[in-house]
């Protein structure tokens, strides 16, 4: 609900642009560059903490970053986006671990390119949809003091994950070469957690398959 809000205002801020814009037409050969602010919101679920805690479960926090994305127009109406970034979450425990609070953080770099069709690359507002390929990376995993207080230190591992990503978005036109941008993807992302205390060794199944919601400016090349 939080991710659809936003979505809505910035849309409607960036058609009130695009009535003063000048048009400037995106075309083959053109290299996108925007930079954005963006919101990672887990939709997540999860299996229980096995063997140990099997009426427990795990929650994954919102984040927000900047991020990098570069789009090569391989034909009018034909993109190739590349999307840089990297966010830090926090991993609560839930049901009979939600007392503990917090048990892990980690860093995620989810490398994502997509093939993205441009509807209106001659105008100046220019709605696209794209699909394609996301592998995430967890770096930099750490337990909580909370759990390392409860169980003793812990290694945390967590699985990279392969899987696909969809992608709506609108450009539009402020000056010549320069454009407002939000763009909304799904990342199909899921990961195994393995909590390593001693001899003891817990794993829990997470589906995270979070929202990216993002709003920046770019510029045409």
């Amino acid at each position: 609900m939080q991710a659809s809000r936003f979505t809505a205002g910035i849309g409607l801020a960036l058609a009130l642009v695009a009535a003063t814009a000048a048009p400037a037409a995106a075309k083959q050969g053109d290299l996108l560059v925007r930079a954005r602010a963006i919101m990672v919101a887990p939709t997540e679920s999860s299996g229980p903490v096995l063997p140990s805690f099997p009426g427990a479960g795990v929650s994954i926090n919102n984040a927000f970053a900047p991020e990098l994305d570069f789009t090569y127009m391989v034909a009018d109406h034909i993109g190739l986006e590349l999307i840089l970034a990297t966010t830090k979450h926090s991993i609560s425990g839930t049901g009979t671990l939600a007392g503990v609070g917090k048990l892990a953080s980690t860093w995620v770099l989810p490398p994502t390119l997509t093939l993205q069709y441009h509807f209106l690359p001659e105008r100046h507002v220019r709605p696209y949809v794209g699909a394609g390929i996301n592998y995430t990376i967890f770096y930099s995993r750490n337990a909580s003091d909370a759990l390392e207080t409860a169980v003793g230190p812990t290694d945390v591992d967590l699985k990279n994950s392969f899987g696909y990503a969809l992608q709506a978005g609108l450009d539009v036109d402020l000056t010549d070469k320069v454009f407002a941008n939000i763009d909304v993807k799904y990342i199909d992302m899921t990961t195994r957690a393995t909590l390593t205390s001693g001899n003891l060794v817990n794993r829990v199944d997470a589906d995270i398959n979070p929202l990216v919601v993002g709003i920046g400016l770019g510029m045409r090349f």
